[in-house]
């Protein structure tokens, strides 16, 4: 079996993991070890200090006082998820994190989002790898309800995401993108 590291280094460098049985072994161990603790974080109830020392637990650092999430929230591995200060998501969330999720400050994440950091190669004979992307989520970041964000996005500071929308390329800072796939609408009006 692979080590956390080994497979870290794997997933953050964006290579291909060859699903062999080693790395499925690896996987399913790690996979488990986050079902065991989203079930306790979904199914039971918990008080805020409670859900953020499960959320710990699960992403393997301590999550700040400010942070909140309300369960149900689902993860398939829960080791590369980075949170910045006073991140807060809605319920119903579900974070693929293998290719690394990094989270900004001050974001706001709706009912339903999906975070999908893998892909699949093409090729039918190995289709079966996994090949990780990393989200990169800007500070003062606010993402609608069941919008999905693909592997190697990134959204940039304080840009707003529209419910519904399936991003699949990078979003520029203080810009509002909607529909599927995600295109720009307009910039964030501010006022002064």
């Amino acid at each position: 079996m692979l080590t956390l590291d080994e497979l870290l280094v794997i997933f953050n460098e964006g290579k291909e993991l060859v699903m062999d049985e080693e790395a499925a072994e690896t996987c399913n161990y790690y996979s488990m070890q986050a079902q065991k603790l989203t079930c306790d974080l979904n199914y039971t109830y918990h008080d805020l200090d409670e859900i953020r020392e499960i959320f710990s637990q699960l992403i393997g650092k301590s999550v700040d006082d400010d942070f909140r999430v309300f369960p149900p929230f689902f993860t398939d591995f829960g080791k590369n998820i980075h949170l910045g200060k006073n991140v807060f998501i809605n319920a119903g969330c579900k974070f693929q994190d293998q290719g690394g999720i990094y989270i900004g400050d001050n974001v706001l994440i709706g009912h339903n989002v999906v975070f999908a950091t893998l892909n699949h190669n093409e090729d039918v004979s190995k289709r079966g790898n996994l090949i990780p992307g990393q989200i990169n989520i800007g500070n003062d970041v606010w993402i609608g309800s069941n919008a999905t964000i693909l592997s190697g996005v990134t959204v940039g500071d304080g840009a707003i995401i529209a419910a519904g929308a399936v991003v699949t390329k990078d979003v520029e800072p203080k810009t509002i993108v909607g529909g599927v796939p995600a295109r720009y609408l307009r910039n964030i009006n501010e006022s002064d």
